[in-house]
């Protein structure tokens, strides 16, 4: 199970058996606006707090996911997912809807693939039989706690990414029936890496060396070539992080060409879109994989993934002690079966 110094292989190869996603009107303005199931005209979302808006994300996504497979939440065993708000109220409120045994997660951006890895685990040691997992983010909740409300109007540098509004969340299951189905099949823990960067306007920057830092475990760890993948896929780097990612990669000798190396945070908007470097939050490359990424799997646009979720684990009080940005990766292969 344990393969190398930090990844696992999951031997009976999870199914993600349905998934679904919710975002606000500005994902509906982007790129990937008919991979959501859900999407709202407005950031209320008919809730008087961005808070509040936030829990019906996740709820939304969970719901789609459990309707187009087929289940209740009855059937499931356990939730596993998280947020970015203080002690990821949002997420908890929401498992307090849903009434499935629950797991509350923390990674900061990287929760969406945490909260895979993990359920991936635990299914294939038959700890369950089906599980959710999830993670959201909503742009005016986070930007509200970690930098300014955006009421305030406040200007942003060029390094800087805006948070998606959105959910993601999939079912997985130990069906024993994996032909034409979409499996875990391995993932790779992250290191906390901290380079010295305390600025919250530039979190690419921040989480590039941990991105690099798992991308290169990962394929060491399985003794595998880049060329395995159709597409290495990170989180949320935007342009700053994923440019110094890539430069980090070839500077290690991994033979991983621009296109195939791509960022959540850059498909989700279009090129008008006011995004700065790109988009960003827990949200992003959940919404982006359990929307987008596994409907073009699907479709037979791409055999096997590799998605590593980066995450920037500051605090409010962290900044204002001026830590520096501690920032972490984690990674999990995803094979059309």
């Amino acid at each position: 199970m344990l393969i190398g110094k930090q990844s696992w292989q999951f031997a009976n190869r999870p199914v993600i058996e349905s998934w679904g996603t919710s975002g606000g009107p500005f994902e509906a303005e982007g790129k990937l606006a008919a991979d959501f199931d859900v999407l709202h005209d407005d950031l209320w979302m008919g809730e008087d707090s961005y808070e509040k808006a936030h829990r019906v994300l996740l709820e939304e996504a969970i719901k789609s996911a459990l309707q187009k497979g087929d289940f209740n939440k009855e059937d499931m065993q356990f939730m596993l997912a998280g947020d970015l708000i203080n002690q990821i109220t949002p997420t908890s409120f929401a498992a307090r809807t849903m009434e499935i045994p629950y797991f509350g997660l923390f990674g900061a951006c990287s929760t969406s693939m945490e909260g895979l890895a993990l359920a991936s685990f635990i299914v294939n040691y038959q700890g369950a039989k089906k599980t959710v997992t999830g993670a959201s983010s909503h742009n005016s909740a986070a930007e509200k706690q970690f930098r300014y409300p955006t009421e305030y109007g406040g200007q942003k540098p060029p390094t800087a990414q805006w948070t998606v509004t959105g959910a993601g969340a999939a079912v997985l299951t130990d069906n024993s029936e994996k032909i034409g189905k979409i499996v875990t099949t391995s993932a790779t823990i992250g290191k906390v890496v901290d380079m010295g960067i305390s600025d919250p306007f530039n979190m690419g920057g921040a989480m590039a060396p941990a991105a690099a830092d798992t991308i290169i475990a990962h394929f060491k760890d399985l003794n595998r070539d880049p060329s395995y993948y159709d597409l290495v896929v990170t989180g949320d780097l935007g342009r700053i992080g994923q440019a110094a990612t890539y430069e980090l990669l070839q500077q290690s000798g991994l033979d991983i060409s621009k296109e195939q190396f791509q960022d959540c945070g850059l498909m989700i908007y279009n090129e008008d879109q006011q995004v700065q470097s790109g988009g960003s939050g827990a949200g992003c490359s959940a919404s982006v994989l359990y929307g987008h990424l596994l409907n073009q799997m699907k479709n037979g646009v791409y055999k096997r993934i590799l998605v590593v979720a980066t995450g920037a684990l500051l605090s409010p009080l962290s900044f204002q002690q001026k830590e520096t940005i501690p920032c972490i990766a984690h990674a999990v292969s995803i094979e059309m079966n």
